[in-house]
């Protein structure tokens, strides 16, 4: 019998010129809550691994994740100095275990098409992968692709790179979920125009499990909500339909158009929570959700942790969210915007942070004023001549 492997996770990240950061250097934990004003760039730090799958994914590669980003000088930093290189460096492990891996890659435009400058893998401190190498410079179009999108070349490290495509962003548009139209040229849409989709190609016995499961858990935050099930329409459309329980004897029952955005929203989560697979992106979570609802998901994603071993990494501004007792100072990760560029540290880092609690304050009242515009009663005078 094979030895069992444990799930490989982001233990460390550096970026340069990426974006919103000159420069980041952060270690990563298995839960990790990105807090920092708006436009502090926490959109795009986790954009840096959804750029990590887009790189690995089929019917990507490195020149399709540069244009979904409008290009190489969309992503460069605006802090950065003259035409220096855009560099992600992933440090990727077993959660238990011994194996490691690095990933590095730099690159900038030539001639107007993004251009490999560098490409690197180890494994446990031995090179796999050195970029340019003599093949690149024979052939200088070869530094149009990287190596870990190429099956033809990645067998020595494809194990990093279908870590990197098992990585999943999720952040549901309740618009998008109720569109008629919503599955139309959508695969894998992290903003849930194929969220339906998803659910009626899962099989029946498990979609059945998950949807009595997000029922029994629906009903904390929705009390009238009796049922929940996969519905298909005359044309053969799925929907998702709810029964309410009212002065009608038997109820009624209702399709997503008319379920509330923070119904949809916590369907998209708790579908998500049962799914085993890579590091999973939340993009605000608490959106539309009741602060009550919000308090427990921290425990929710803990949960989920100790049943699949699935890293999370989310941003959020919510107070609530931080107010549980569970979640570390090295969980946290505080941006802060800088003239060059914002700066990504731990909350432990801050020796204010840690007297904070020390003296019985919680998580959100020690981080969340950090992350408060300098002169946010301003907005008041909005309207004033």
């Amino acid at each position: 019998m094979s030895e069992r492997r444990e799930p490989l996770r982001f233990a460390h990240l550096q970026l340069r010129n990426w974006k919103n950061f000159a420069a980041c250097d952060v270690s990563i934990a298995d839960r990790v809550f990105l807090v920092g004003p708006n436009a502090a760039g926490k959109s795009n730090f986790l954009d840096a691994f959804r750029f990590l799958r887009d790189l690995a994914t089929p019917g990507g590669g490195f020149q399709e994740a540069v244009r979904r980003r409008s290009g190489v000088s969309a992503i460069r930093c605006l802090a950065a100095r003259r035409f220096p290189d855009i560099e992600i460096r992933a440090v990727v492990q077993e959660r238990e275990g011994s194996s490691r891996w690095e990933y590095e890659l730099g690159f900038n435009q030539d001639h107007r098409r993004p251009r490999i400058a560098k490409e690197r893998v180890v494994r446990d401190g031995r090179t796999l992968l050195q970029r340019p190498s003599a093949s690149d410079t024979d052939d200088p179009d070869q530094l149009t692709q990287t190596h870990i999108e190429q099956v033809n070349v990645n067998r020595a490290f494809r194990e990093l790179a279908t870590f990197f495509e098992s990585i999943r962003y999720l952040h549901i548009v309740p618009q998008l979920v109720r569109e008629p139209d919503r599955s139309v040229g959508r695969v894998d849409d992290p903003f849930g125009g194929d969220f339906l989709e998803q659910i009626a190609k899962t099989l029946e016995r498990t979609r059945t499990a998950r949807l009595r499961r997000i029922r029994d858990a629906l009903c904390v935050a929705v009390p009238q909500l009796a049922e929940i099930e996969l519905w298909r329409d005359e044309r053969g459309t799925p929907h998702v339909r709810g029964k309410y329980l009212h002065w009608r004897p038997q109820g009624a029952w209702q399709t997503e158009e008319q379920f509330s955005d923070g119904t949809l929203r916590l369907m998209g989560l708790l579908w998500v929570a049962m799914e085993s697979g890579g590091p999973l992106l939340l993009e605000e979570p608490e959106l539309s959700l009741h602060p009550e609802i919000v308090r427990f998901l921290p425990q929710m994603f803990a949960r989920v942790q100790r049943r699949t071993g699935r890293q999370i990494i989310l941003s959020t501004h919510s107070p609530d969210l931080l107010r549980d007792d569970g979640i570390g100072l090295d969980e946290v990760l505080l941006l802060r915007p800088g003239e060059e560029g914002t700066e990504v540290s731990p909350a432990a880092a801050f020796q204010d942070v840690r007297d904070l609690l020390e003296g019985g304050l919680t998580l959100a009242d020690a981080v969340i004023p950090k992350t408060r515009p300098d002169r946010a009663e301003q907005l008041t005078l909005f309207g004033e001549h």
